[in-house]
């Protein structure tokens, strides 16, 4: 007799994370850049993920091989729709903590900022690479995630690790946390995450979204398994 779970638990394991065939560059480093993370400054690790995404974006510009571009494409939105979701569940809250009302702007700015990009990433991802506008709009996604990158490196990481200097260990331990968080959340882009955030807030008034911009992020976190599943039949960079 057919038993459910024997369909079921495959496809469970491959909720979680990309089986081996197509597994993303990063998740082969994963116990490394752990490792990694446990000795570095949280702005390493954020720095890290920029100069990662410059490298899959570049990538994807200096080659006219589609497979090789597709491959690239899938890692760089892999990358990014991590990257923002962690930095928005633990990076800025603890902005907020350590550096008070300035913090609070900083953190507020930024997530405006992740918003335009992720609506731009979510249009970027579901295109496919014969499209004639595939490699424009990669260009205009990267124009606003650099600029993004650049006041982030020059103006909140350096006041944020001053705070954090005042706290031993403190770096060190949000880096891994950022790290670890990486490994949970959605793998492409959910802007509208916030719609449903609208739908809960008339059912409870508390959980006012513009209240709570940071909820969007938390509500995309229902998306991570599917997200993992399609990640199986996805191609990424054989290394």
């Amino acid at each position: 007799m057919f038993a459910a779970r024997n369909f079921l638990a495959p496809v469970a394991r491959a909720s979680v994370r990309p089986q081996v065939a197509c597994i993303p560059v990063h998740i082969r480093r994963a116990s490394l850049r752990a490792r990694i993370a446990a000795m570095s400054t949280v702005s390493d690790v954020i720095i890290h993920d920029h100069d990662e995404l410059k490298n899959y974006y570049n990538e994807i510009l200096n080659s006219i091989d589609h497979d090789h571009q597709a491959r690239y494409g899938n890692q760089f939105v892999w990358e990014l729709a991590r990257h923002s979701v962690a930095e928005e569940l633990i990076i800025y809250p603890a902005f907020e903590k350590y550096l008070g009302q300035e913090g609070k702007r900083m953190a507020e700015s930024d997530r405006k900022e992740h918003h335009k990009l992720k609506e731009y990433l979510k249009e970027f991802q579901s295109m496919k690479v014969s499209h004639p506008d595939y490699i424009p709009k990669l260009k205009s996604l990267y124009t606003l995630l650099e600029q993004h990158i650049a006041e982030e490196e020059r103006d909140d990481l350096p006041k944020f690790e001053k705070a954090l200097n005042d706290e031993d260990g403190a770096s060190a331990k949000l880096a891994t946390n950022f790290q670890r968080t990486k490994a949970f959340i959605p793998t492409r882009s959910h802007p509208s995450a916030g719609e449903v955030c609208s739908m809960i807030c008339i059912i409870e008034p508390k959980l006012m979204y513009n209240q709570n911009p940071a909820f969007e992020s938390v509500m995309g976190l229902l998306a991570a398994p599917i997200d993992k599943l399609a990640d199986v039949f996805r191609k990424f960079p054989q290394k």
